[in-house]
């Protein structure tokens, strides 16, 4: 592929990833050092359901959107004009009164539930102290701990009889918590294996220089070498400089211009050429396999996107790989004595500075394990709204309020329209569907079920979360991804619910690759397994029958998922929209049909 092809698909000269833009300039030498630098800038994607998403205000069809809320609107007041014509009274309420039934008892059985999982952080001091190891005592008891905490939740619903609205949210959640603990404790399990690797590889480094002299006298020595490779590299990379400065600080030439709100820092010039070429290349690969963005399983600068967050928004993140790197932890930088003469300790130093940097976070803070073991660190997690563990979030630094507001006028907005339609249009016919035919209960219950859909997931993704993810300071991505834009049933199970997807990819899908050894296509069965169990699971609450119905819907994805990736029906990309969309509107009435009714 040419140059200008790479081009065509990198977004105003940068390179275009799954949670922004990266833009790399070339590097320059900066007046108040004497080291080559380069400018490295992310501009983080908005969700396109932020109003102050400029692509969003500017797309073509963003009338629809106002078209569908407003129309939404006109349907509601309709249906509550015919409700009063008809009782004199809006709606009914019977549904209000079935899910408040035991209110009170369902809110303290969910704070002991949350609760509950505190005992993680015990669970992990203890693997932080050495009283257990995570391989394999800690992995068992990690796993008795989460089961007992969730049948235990399940018994709970079924000892207070509950409805199936208390029901499936004790369920729900519990599974959440469950999903939120196993990410922490395996994540610091893990890191525990880490640093005992660590420290026994750090033993046979310091035996290894004791034949050069100790360890002093060969850090003495890396240093020098490395000062001569850095020197070489300068003299060698000396591009111009700009004469422009801002606040002492030169613009390099070659910079692009970038939306505001961006955050930047700087990286030494190898670092910089290093992944100018590496972007390139991966990005020329993802362009040949038909897609023109870099996602997570190839993006080479994942690792620097999440190091270059903003805290506030607006200003530069406090990370940059300084000049003074004494005052960085252990494993942010590698360790001197890569670059020493001696190939043995070379190659020891670089295994050891790998597994160091496994146990520190991306940055600006630079956590590092077992600094992180605090019960303020499991509290904070708890809010974030991800169920999968860091050792640090990119922050920001201020709630806003007006964001704040909105998405709360939006969440109770978008309830009391949900409510509308379960009310109105779902509860009536789902009564009488065991009393008619098959098809005419689908047909019944199809755009009702496909309204409660997309306004349940309104909630759920473009309201709640982002609530949540303000109050809490955490910057997270989760409705930058266009569910509704899917040809397939593996693009829509990677869009529609980010949390449990990262979730899945990482603990599932991608751990039973590394332990279990397992192909790509045998871990994605176990993932796609796994998940139809849990699913299953949740309808057997909620029902309090066991008939399989969603076990084997779920499983028929695979099959589906084998059938789009052919060629000539993965290329029309209209027919397998509309093929995704007729699913969807089929599977829900059809579960809900066939677990009332049989």
């Amino acid at each position: 592929m040419s140059s200008m092809d790479t081009q065509a698909y990198q977004a105003n000269g940068g390179f275009q990833t799954s949670t922004g833009t990266l833009y790399v300039s070339k590097p320059y030498r900066s007046k108040s050092s004497k080291r080559l630098r380069a400018l490295i800038t992310f501009a983080p994607r908005k969700s396109v359901f932020d109003i102050t998403n400029e692509e969003s205000s500017t797309n073509e069809f963003r009338g629809f959107f106002s078209l569908f809320w407003i129309s939404i609107f006109i349907f509601s007041v309709q249906t509550y004009v015919r409700s009063i014509e008809a009782s004199g009274r809006p709606l009914n309420l019977q549904f209000a009164t079935m899910f408040s039934q035991d209110a009170i008892t369902l809110a303290w059985s969910d704070a002991l539930l949350v609760l509950s999982t505190g005992i993680c952080v015990p669970f992990a001091k203890a693997m932080k102290n050495g009283w257990i190891s995570y391989y394999w005592t800690g992995l068992i008891l990690q796993h008795i701990l989460q089961t007992s905490i969730l049948f235990g939740a399940i018994s709970w619903t079924f000892n207070r009889n509950w409805p199936w609205v208390q029901s499936g949210f004790l369920t729900l959640h519990s599974i959440v918590m469950v999903m939120k603990m196993h990410s922490y404790i395996t994540v610091n399990g893990q890191l525990q294996d880490v640093s005992r690797q660590s420290q026994r590889l750090r033993r046979k480094l310091e035996k290894a220089t004791e034949s050069v002299g100790g360890w002093d006298r060969a850090m003495k020595i890396a240093t020098e070498k490395q000062a001569e490779i850095e020197a070489a590299s300068s003299s060698s990379n000396s591009p111009p400089n700009e004469p422009n400065e801002k606040e002492g600080t030169p613009v390099p030439i070659g910079t692009p211009v970038v939306p505001t709100g961006a955050s930047s820092s700087y990286v030494d010039v190898n670092t910089a050429h290093k992944l100018r070429k590496r972007l390139a290349s991966v990005a020329a690969q993802s362009y040949q396999n038909g897609s023109h963005k870099l996602t997570p399983e190839n993006d080479p600068s994942v690792q620097v996107v999440h190091k270059l967050q903003t805290r506030d928004g607006t200003q530069p993140a406090s990370y940059v790989i300084q000049d003074d790197e004494t005052e960085l932890p252990e494993g942010v930088m590698p360790n001197p004595l890569i670059h020493h003469p001696d190939s043995q300790i070379a190659a020891l130093a670089k295994d050891y500075s790998e597994l160091q940097s496994e146990m520190v976070s991306t940055g600006p803070v630079y956590v590092k394990w077992p600094q992180n073991i605090t019960w303020k660190n499991f509290a904070v997690y708890q809010l974030i709204p991800s169920l999968v563990y860091e050792l640090e979030y990119p922050r920001t630094d201020r709630i806003r309020p007006l964001y704040l507001f909105e998405k709360t006028v939006a969440t109770f907005g978008t309830f009391a329209l949900l409510y509308t339609v379960t009310e109105s249009f779902i509860l009536p016919y789902t009564a009488i569907a065991s009393q008619q035919s098959f098809l005419r209960s689908l047909l019944d219950l199809a755009l009702p079920f496909m309204m409660a859909y997309l306004l349940l997931f309104f909630i759920i993704f473009g309201t709640s979360i982002p609530m949540k993810s303000v109050l809490s300071t955490v910057y997270t991505e989760i409705d930058g991804h266009p569910r509704w834009n899917s040809t397939s049933w593996d693009e829509f199970s990677r869009k529609w619910n980010r949390p449990v997807h990262t979730f899945l990819l990482r603990h599932v899908y991608a751990a039973t690759i590394m332990s279990y050894k397992l192909s790509r296509t045998t871990a994605m069965f176990v993932t796609f397994l796994l998940s139809a169990c849990v699913h299953e699971l949740v309808m057997a609450v909620v029902t309090r029958k066991f008939r399989m119905y969603l076990f084997i819907l779920q499983l028929i994805q695979i099959p589906l998922i084998m059938v789009g990736r052919i060629p000539a029906i993965k290329r029309n990309k209209l027919l397998g929209n509309v093929v995704f969309w007729l699913g969807l509107y089929a599977g829900f009435p059809l579960l809900c049909v066939a677990y009332v009714a049989y």
